[in-house]
């Protein structure tokens, strides 16, 4: 593996901290001397990891009043802004975009794949579902997750769509780790099963409409469990 250069060390360092909530949106980061000395490197250095940070939408600089962190809404690069959803504060606002966005991709994918899957692909969606049950059953979780994310996967891949798989690559690592935060919780898991029967059923009619109502209605679901089963218990817990 590449050893990562200064520049992007620093890079890397300082957008650490804008995810921390060290710089919020709108304030001011350090100037490059404050910065130099930090890290030990030349304001060179520091000049350029500003501008990397400037050529994703992070940082803006406004001569002669600095160099300012902008909203994530503004950040152009998909990786920081998993990162800001994965790793910031605002966990159960983060949770809830990303089952959001979730159900504009995934309902679509699956009103694609209605009439697209070949009875191989609806063979392995139903044996997906049965190691859904089977993991269920002896609460091996990290089976359950495993078998949910090729079920979903299967799905967009037989969309016959290339740019949904790609768009959804990104995102694998932190949707995963925020199934394995929910599936933990049984209810969550039978609820998932039983949807999962839906869109396979849905799917096997090749009837678009209804497949993609049925991953629709999955979503809701899946919305309503992390509300009701892990945020309410998260806010509960902090009062």
């Amino acid at each position: 593996m590449t050893r990562p250069s200064l520049v992007d060390q620093v890079a890397d360092a300082l957008l650490d901290r804008i995810i921390a909530g060290d710089f919020p949106p709108g304030s001011v980061v350090p100037g490059e001397v404050d910065l130099g000395l930090e890290h030990q490197v030349s304001r060179m250095t520091v000049r350029e990891a500003i501008k990397t940070l400037g050529a994703q939408g992070i940082l803006r600089v406004e001569r002669g009043r600095g160099t300012f962190v902008n909203p994530v809404s503004r950040w152009a690069s998909l990786h920081a802004v998993i990162r800001a959803v994965s790793e910031g504060h605002d966990d159960a606002a983060a949770a809830v975009q990303l089952i959001e966005l979730r159900r504009f991709l995934e309902t679509g994918a699956c009103e694609l794949a209605a009439g697209r899957l070949s009875a191989e692909e609806l063979d392995g969606l139903a044996r997906d579902a049965d190691a859904m049950e089977d993991a269920h059953r002896t609460q091996d979780v990290a089976a359950f997750v495993t078998a949910d994310l090729h079920f979903h996967d299967r799905i967009l891949l037989a969309s016959g769509n290339v740019f949904i798989p790609v768009l959804f690559e990104p995102l694998q690592q932190v949707l995963e780790v925020r199934r394995v935060q929910t599936c933990r919780v049984p209810e969550i898991q039978a609820h998932a099963i039983a949807e999962h029967r839906k869109i396979i059923s849905a799917l096997a009619s090749a009837d678009p409409v209804r497949a993609r109502q049925a991953m629709d209605e999955h979503m809701q679901q899946t919305l309503a469990d992390l509300k009701t089963y892990v945020l309410q218990n998260r806010s509960s817990a902090d009062r």
